[in-house]
């Protein structure tokens, strides 16, 4: 089975992995940053690995997606919209910029030319594709 991996441009050990699975809950809030970390599910089957994110209110204009060098990067930048005509004072107002980025090191035995993604319903699905597995052939010895 091939691992799936957070990607740490420091470090990169699996220690730091470990670390941002089991740690991530305790980053400062959207509130004080302006910034959140969406979840994700992410799951292997024979023919590829399936990376779904919660990204409600998202489109996909908003989202950059890119691979390089086995590492997928899914980042998102929105900008605060103000309306000059809007009438009366904000009591709340946590509906403000926002960004994100998430980095994944990818497995050897991916095909980086067929990666697709798509969102739906406010969930991003990214298909990364799996080579087929090279199979052992007979070499034949000629003589000279």
């Amino acid at each position: 089975m091939n691992s799936l991996a957070f990607f740490n441009p420091c470090f990169t050990s699996d220690l730091f992995d470990v670390i941002d699975r089991n740690f991530s809950n305790m980053m400062p809030s959207v509130e004080k940053t302006g910034s959140s970390v969406p979840k994700v599910d992410v799951r292997e089957t024979k023919d590829a690995y399936i990376l779904d994110m919660d990204l409600p209110g998202v489109s996909e204009k908003d989202v950059n997606i890119s691979l390089k060098d086995k590492v997928l990067s899914i980042a998102s930048q929105k900008e605060e919209k103000t309306e000059e005509k809007e009438e009366g004072e904000w009591l709340i107002r946590e509906r403000r910029s926002s960004s994100f980025a998430r980095h994944f090191t990818l497995p050897n035995d991916i095909d980086a030319e067929a990666v697709t993604a798509e969102v739906k319903n406010g969930v991003l699905t990214v298909i990364i594709p799996r080579k087929a597995e090279t199979k052992p052939r007979s070499i034949a010895i000629t003589a000279k």
